[in-house]
């Protein structure tokens, strides 16, 4: 990989950061750790091109927060968030807030190398950002009404119970809906279903 494109990763657990370092070094990445959000703002000023890695749930500073501040510093960089089960309506909201993609724990390497490669075709993608809403567009209107009412549950945040309790039906029947929207979305992951919806509404 060119040394023009470096990712960052930011994580408190020194298991995890090394993990992550060790599977994009033997990807050929270049990659940078940072143990906590603020000291990567240390760096802002200086900071390399590429990607930023970032857990949502850190002590100090979160990673929705940190999100909000490189917003704030005016740095560019694609974030991907990783999520724990319980914060997918976190990382729906980070989503909402700009960042590019997240991968609920635990994901493969190759979820984490997809989210990666997506980021960097995403960056000044405008036209082709633009085909994709009109795509997806299609692929909702193919969906039932019941489903659309769980395709906008989950895109939501929303978890199987709570939009069964919503929509007044089982968390069983809404995982049946949720995989048959999946696969008129042609969604591989929870993540891209989530983007789907923001791209059509136009919010990223």
């Amino acid at each position: 990989m060119s040394e023009q494109f470096v990712i960052h990763v930011v994580d408190d657990d020194a298991a995890v950061r090394d993990s992550l370092s060790f599977a994009l070094g033997a990807a050929d990445y270049e990659v940078r750790t940072y143990e906590s959000a603020p000291q990567l703002l240390e760096r802002a000023d200086a900071l390399e091109p590429g990607v930023i890695v970032t857990d949502v749930r850190m002590p100090g500073m979160t990673g929705l927060e940190l999100v909000a501040r490189l917003k704030e510093l005016g740095i560019g960089q694609p974030v991907i968030v990783l999520t724990g089960h319980a914060d997918v309506a976190m990382a729906v909201e980070a989503m909402k807030a700009g960042v590019v993609d997240f991968l609920e724990k635990p994901f493969d390497e190759r979820a984490l190398m997809n989210a990666i490669e997506n980021a960097r075709q995403r960056i000044s993608n405008v036209a082709g950002r633009q085909a994709e809403r009109e795509d997806i567009s299609t692929r909702i209107d193919q969906l039932t009404p019941r489903e659309r009412d769980v395709f906008d549950q989950i895109a939501a945040g929303e978890s199987n119970k709570s939009a069964a309790l919503k929509l007044g039906i089982s968390p069983r029947t809404v995982e049946i809906y949720r995989a048959n929207v999946m696969e008129k979305m042609r969604a591989r992951t929870l993540s891209d279903l989530v983007r789907m919806a923001l791209l059509h509404e136009g919010k990223v």
